[in-house]
């Protein structure tokens, strides 16, 4: 195993637990996720080829252990709890209870996307990936992750609609 391999991965932890966060919804098991991705990382590090993108190779190595754990398990789309959102201080905004209501519903409809959708939003809007990176990292036509994240876009801006989380009053 190389220093700089290591190194690269290490650095590389942040970046794959907030994904495992976005497929998962779950801390708990974000984090198994992750530990799952770098053991087998580590064990098929002989498979990453050198002046190939590492970030890519653990993101595909991250989703597919997701499908294989929910192939396993074959349960539910697990949601996430109100009091284990993030603690994301916004200290320059008057605003801050709207903008972290609309974080925790924004969090919700990413739930309920499917995971083929928020697959790919996570990896465009959160990580900041090219639909040409992304369609390399699932294998899939550039055209695909477009319609993924248009239609999931969509469902988004659907489920953020005002009517779906205000008070409604008889």
């Amino acid at each position: 195993m190389t220093l700089d391999f290591r190194s690269q991965l290490v650095a590389m932890l942040p970046r794959l637990r907030r994904f495992a966060l976005g497929l998962t919804a779950s801390r708990d098991e974000a984090d198994d996720l992750v530990q799952a991705a770098c053991e087998k990382a580590l064990a098929k590090q002989d498979q990453w080829q050198p002046g190939t993108r590492l970030d890519s190779w653990l993101y595909r190595i991250v989703q597919t252990q997701r499908i294989d754990h929910l192939r396993r398990a074959k349960h539910a789309p697990v949601s996430m709890a109100a009091e284990t959102m993030p603690d994301w201080e916004d200290t320059q905004s008057a605003d801050r209870a709207e903008r972290e209501d609309l974080l925790r519903h924004t969090l919700r409809a990413l739930e309920q996307l499917p995971e083929d959708q928020r697959l790919v939003m996570l990896l465009v809007v959160v990580e900041g990936h090219s639909y040409r990176e992304v369609a390399e990292q699932l294998g899939i036509p550039q055209g695909t992750v477009m319609s993924r994240l248009a239609r999931a876009r969509l469902r988004v801006q659907e489920l953020l609609a005002p009517e779906q989380y205000t008070r409604k009053t008889p």
